[in-house]
């Protein structure tokens, strides 16, 4: 009896030696994507993370300076009952005292407490709202050279009591007019800018980097500063003089309501006349 080999089973052998090669090759493969993938995939998870860290952070310091700012302003519209003057530098000092330097310092704020700016407030003198406005920097973080960083600014009004009433001349007739004793020019609107100053008190070492209404510098009064200028100094928006003094004329106008044939052909302010 003759035994035929088995072909099936020749034909498997072959097959059957292949199989480990293959299986070895694909789990190499697989390794190798996941090690791609992995080198990939950790790091952006940790930007991902580290940038929704940093917008809670910015939306958690942004709440704290509008609330504190908010509380702050209020205590500041008590002031300004008796002296029509926004202190910027004790605002500041309050909104610092409520959110506390300890907080500010661990912040993503550009340098802490001295990062944040509030010389920009006033109070309106027309309106008699108060106007504040505080500025500051925010760190990104971002692998760059230096510290990268952005500008941020909370701003709002609040109501402030000046102690002035309207004596009727809101400036309708046209026929009144209002002008200062040294003026050039004469006002239809009582109210006018020119005539209602905005006075605003800030720390001297900013009067190099602030500029007025019409973008011109503001250099020491003759008047009032004598010698060297104080640690916080008077300006208006549109003067170009800083003052010691409060009470300095350069800060006063005296206004007189006189009929429009007396002013004797000086010419109308750009601003508030026709």
């Amino acid at each position: 009896m003759i035994i035929q080999p088995n072909k099936d089973i020749n034909l498997l052998k072959p097959e059957r030696a292949s199989v480990p090669g293959i299986i070895i090759r694909n789990i190499k493969r697989q390794r190798g994507s996941v090690t791609i993938e992995a080198s990939f995939g950790i790091p952006l998870f940790l930007f991902a993370a580290l940038c929704l860290i940093w917008l809670i952070e910015i939306q958690s310091i942004r709440i704290s300076i509008t609330n504190a700012a908010q509380n702050a302003a209020k205590s500041a519209a008590e002031d300004t009952a008796i002296i029509p003057v926004l202190n910027t530098i004790k605002l500041k000092s309050d909104i610092v005292a409520l959110i506390g330097e300890e907080r500010i310092g661990r912040s993503i704020i550009q340098g802490g407490s001295s990062g944040i700016s509030c010389w920009k407030s006033y109070v309106s003198p027309t309106t008699g709202e108060m106007n504040v406005k505080v500025e500051y920097k925010i760190l990104i973080p971002l692998p760059v050279m230096g510290s990268p960083s952005a500008e941020l600014e909370e701003s709002f009004k609040i109501s402030s009591w000046n102690g002035y009433q309207s004596s009727g001349m809101d400036g309708e007739d046209s026929t009144i007019v209002y002008v200062t004793e040294n003026g050039s020019v004469y006002h239809e609107d009582y109210n006018c800018s020119y005539l209602r100053l905005s006075i605003r008190y800030i720390p001297y070492e900013n009067v190099g980097g602030i500029r007025n209404k019409d973008g011109g510098k503001y250099h020491a009064c003759d008047k009032c500063v004598i010698g060297s200028a104080m640690t916080g100094v008077y300006i208006t928006e549109s003067g170009n003089k800083y003052h010691n003094s409060l009470s300095c004329s350069g800060l006063k106008r005296t206004i007189h309501a006189v009929e429009k044939s007396e002013t004797g052909g000086i010419r109308a302010c750009s601003r508030c006349s026709g």
